[in-house]
């Protein structure tokens, strides 16, 4: 038996709606969000400004100081080469390029950089949740998650690519060539939004998205090269690069150093505070093997996916970043912007696999900001409550990372093929043959002792 497809039955009366009662149910939502939003964002602004503190170190230098001294040397056609903290895609100098375009002060216009294209991910965000079979639930996450991230994440220019590279995985779904172009100018940003791209359906949607993503980034990365003098010459510093100590690859090195079995340093080195001394090649090389045996994982998922969802585009994204983060020798704090950003985008679909995962990202993001700024200095020295909660968020955030993967896992395996049901032999029965009229007909004329060739109608 064959069941119709929804939404094709013969009767459609239950589809009708009384006038202006979707815009109703809508029109609620839409503006709880909005002012979630406004009532947040008012409480950053706050932060940056100094008139609500929650730590009294000043996160907004990075911007005022490192990245206004990147802007003065960019504008000269040149990338800072003999600057080590400058560890980014040659797409980058198109961000810290940009405030000068502003009227305001450098600090001033990152900020409304940082607020318009934060509002962008928002209404993108709300507008997903309007579709059918969509939720609100990842306007809401990005109205929750951001936030509590104190200032930080106003201060870094990691907003930003994070609104790129929601607009480019809610396109990529519809229009692939322009989710991917999107996501192509988010990898030369800052690399991990090509990680989106893992999840796409194959065939067609696939192919155009990864090829507009590659040329993209090719085209655009070609014109900075021709265009400024050392464009990846930040590659050559990523080998000397030792363990930031907000790393998961750090905790070992932590532990060691607090009951005195750890004498290396701890300093700024190549634009993080890092541990630098014994084990800690040990530790660099099992991390870039566990990123290896990620995305091997991440490859075999994909070989043996056997269904796509309205979600697994999204959901994929979310795991990709999880393992991609979990397994860096770098855990910056702003780094959870990526996580809530792309969970937001999960959240979009009701069906997503994901929710679980949003939890343990939002407890590990409240972690993020008590671990940075609140209590960095006793990060920074591997003091028990610093090393603590350093140690609770960096296990929650590889938490997140299993659960992630399991849950993609199972929510993409193929299902069970339906069991073949062996009917019982029917043993004949005796009566009428296939054509009972006329066999009845055939009986009445034996009965009348007629012939059958000379039988009436």
């Amino acid at each position: 038996m064959e069941l119709a497809p929804a939404g094709r039955t013969g009767s459609t009366a239950h589809l009708a709606l009384p006038s202006g009662s979707a815009p109703t149910r809508t029109r609620g939502p839409l503006w709880a969000l909005t002012g979630g939003w406004l009532a947040t964002r008012t409480l950053i602004v706050l932060m940056i400004l100094g008139i609500l503190k929650i730590s009294n170190t000043d996160v907004s230098t990075d911007v005022s100081v490192i990245y206004h001294g990147w802007y003065e040397v960019l504008r000269t056609g040149t990338f800072p080469l003999d600057d080590v903290t400058w560890q980014y895609p040659p797409g980058a100098a198109l961000v810290i390029l940009a405030p000068g375009l502003l009227p305001w002060s450098y600090l001033t216009s990152f900020f409304v950089l940082c607020g318009v294209l934060d509002a962008l991910a928002m209404f993108l965000l709300v507008r997903a949740g309007t579709r059918k079979g969509r939720s609100f639930l990842g306007g809401w996450m990005w109205v929750a998650g951001v936030p509590l991230l104190g200032p930080t994440v106003y201060c870094r220019y990691d907003i930003l690519v994070t609104a790129i590279a929601i607009a480019g995985l809610l396109a990529v779904a519809r229009r692939p060539g322009f989710g991917g172009l999107l996501l192509g100018l988010g990898g030369l940003l800052k690399i991990w939004p090509l990680l989106a791209l893992i999840g796409t359906p194959r065939g067609r949607r696939t192919r155009r998205s990864w090829t507009a993503a590659a040329a993209t980034a090719a085209a655009l990365g070609f014109l900075l090269t021709a265009g400024m003098n050392g464009a990846f010459e930040f590659l050559k510093f990523q080998t000397e690069r030792g363990i930031e100590i907000e790393s998961l690859g750090a905790l070992p090195l932590h532990f060691a150093r607090l009951t005195g079995n750890w004498h290396g340093t701890v300093t700024m080195n190549y634009g993080s505070v890092e541990m630098l001394g014994p084990w800690v090649p040990v530790v660099s090389k099992v991390m870039v093997a566990l990123t290896v045996t990620g995305f091997g994982w991440l490859l075999l998922w994909r070989l043996r996916a056997g269904r796509w969802q309205a979600s697994t585009t999204y959901d994929a994204a979310l795991t990709a970043l999880l393992v991609f983060t979990v397994t860096s020798r770098v855990i910056s704090p702003q780094y959870l912007v990526w996580l809530i950003g792309l969970t937001a985008v999960c959240l979009t679909v009701r069906g997503t696999s994901q929710r679980p995962v949003a939890v343990l990202i939002l407890i590990a993001t409240v972690l993020t900001t008590l671990e940075f700024p609140v209590l960095f200095g006793q990060v920074h020295k591997s003091q028990f409550w610093g090393v603590l909660v350093l140690s609770a968020r960096n296990l929650l955030l590889l938490a997140a990372t299993l659960v992630s993967c399991r849950r993609l896992w199972r929510s993409t395996r193929r299902p069970d093929a339906d069991p073949t049901v062996v009917l019982p032999a029917v043993e004949p029965v005796a009566g009428y043959p296939v054509r009972p009229g006329i066999a009845y007909e055939q009986a009445l004329l034996d009965d009348l002792g007629q012939p059958a060739g000379r039988a009436t109608t």
